[in-house]
């Protein structure tokens, strides 16, 4: 595969890469030692890009992959976190956990629409402070949101933009409404023209396009401006298979086998607006036990909290009607 360049950062990187939070705990939780397996290769087939997080909790599959190889792959990782010091904690903690001196790309992760940009200038404070001193190669944002993609055209220190974006404008948001693939792919086009390297998330919509597989890759990988997609892999075959579509060697034919992937609800995106439960013709999701994330000291406390949607798949007929509704792309399919 010919690598492309992450705009100003300069960085060079697969046009597929590695999205690992599939590997980890809240999705196939995979021993440490066949995660490990499954990024090295994908590394020696070609994909240099690997995309993690501090939330994942994936960090150790990064470090056993690369132990003792000579494998050097882009690294980007990202924090929720709002304030300077967490900030300075969340990539020590990445540099440590990787073993890494420099993480090539870290962000401030799913920024949403304001106040949220305004309330992490702390960490973004950091995160300018962590490049200045070699420690970072380039920063930016994560986000779901147009409009945040929009205001990145405006923040000159922002040199990566890692947005979501599919064929079915599937967890795309605006302000506190549903968004459109054609304004992200806009503002996608004018953040690549100021200079900012663009790589996407979600081109199968939390899995649920990837019967789609062909068409899913060929309308994000064809937006002016992005330089790669990131994909979550579980088997070794499925890197094979995205490395044959970056290469033009794909049978344009290709429908993955999908027949034994379930529904599931991301417990730390749920916000518990009720939509999918309302949507579902089955009666196959219900409110849990467990309250929205953030919202456990008020749970303990006796107060009344929004709860996270869970799946009954004894009666689940896997028909997807529930992932258009979900305002945060709770609802993957895996």
């Amino acid at each position: 595969m010919k690598n492309n360049i992450l705009g100003k950062s300069g960085i060079a990187v697969s046009p597929v890469g590695f999205g690992v939070l599939t590997i980890g705990k809240t999705q196939l939780d995979l021993p440490l030692d066949e995660g490990a397996d499954l990024i090295r290769y994908a590394i020696r087939r070609g994909i240099n890009f690997l995309d993690t997080a501090q939330f994942y909790e994936t960090y150790p599959y990064i470090e056993r992959a690369l132990k003792g190889t000579e494998l050097e792959p882009v690294i980007a990782s990202k924090s929720l976190d709002s304030g300077y010091d967490e900030m300075r904690f969340a990539v020590e903690e990445a540099r440590s956990q990787m073993d890494r001196d420099v993480i090539d790309i870290f962000l401030l992760h799913e920024v949403r629409n304001d106040p949220d940009w305004q309330n992490r200038q702390p960490a973004w404070e950091y995160l300018n402070d962590a490049k200045a001193k070699g420690i970072v190669k380039a920063i930016g944002v994560s986000t779901h949101h147009v409009d945040v993609a929009e205001k990145m055209t405006d923040i000159e220190e922002c040199d990566i933009l890692f947005p979501l974006i599919n064929i079915k404008s599937l967890g795309i948001r605006q302000g506190d409404g549903p968004g459109k693939k054609e304004d992200m792919a806009a503002a996608i086009k004018a953040c690549s023209r100021k200079g900012m390297g663009v790589f996407a998330m979600k081109a199968f919509g939390g899995g649920n396009l990837t019967g789609s597989y062909i068409e899913c890759l060929d309308y994000v990988t064809g937006l002016s401006g992005i330089s790669s997609v990131m994909i979550g892999f579980g088997k070794h075959e499925e890197v094979d298979r995205a490395i044959e579509y970056a290469e033009g060697k794909i049978d344009r034919n290709y429908v993955p086998d999908i027949s034994k992937k379930m529904i599931h609800i991301d417990t730390g995106d749920c916000e518990g607006c009720g939509n999918c439960i309302k949507k579902c013709p089955n009666h196959a999701i219900s409110f849990g036990e467990k309250p929205v994330c953030g919202y456990e000291d008020l749970a303990a406390k006796g107060k009344v909290v929004p709860m996270v949607a869970e799946v009954d798949h004894s009666i689940c007929l896997t028909c997807g009607y529930c992932a258009p509704v979900c305002p945060v792309r709770a609802i993957i399919m895996w």
